[in-house]
């Protein structure tokens, strides 16, 4: 992994750890979700200073460029976090139509 990289994956995750801290603080995100940001930060700063992690987690999976293995590793754990988001909007909605048909029948019965 060449330095340019390990360097530019430490800067850019503590930048992102500091504007995700900078959004609690204004209270724009929630902690559950804060949360997840901060650790994959850290999991990423991990990354730049160990490469010897890296580049074990390549041969392990068989991936030629310990580059590929980011990218791979960040798709991978932006895409669980997609499912949970796609998960708990499915649910609001639910919760959304449930309270809108309630509400109706609620006005229905107050005209009535």
């Amino acid at each position: 992994m060449s330095v340019v990289l390990r360097v530019s994956l430490f800067v850019m995750s503590l930048l992102s750890a500091f504007w995700i801290l900078y959004n609690i603080r204004k209270a724009k995100v929630r902690i559950e979700d804060s949360v997840f940001w901060l650790c994959f930060s850290l999991l990423l700063i991990c990354f730049s200073v160990f490469p010897g992690i890296v580049t074990w987690g390549a041969s392990v999976l068989g991936i030629q460029s310990p580059v590929n293995f980011i990218f791979l590793a960040i798709i991978f754990v932006l895409i669980i976090k997609l499912f949970r988001m796609t998960i708990r909007v499915s649910q609001l909605s639910s919760k959304l139509q449930t309270l809108t048909q309630d509400f109706a029948l609620y006005e229905q019965k107050k005209e009535k």
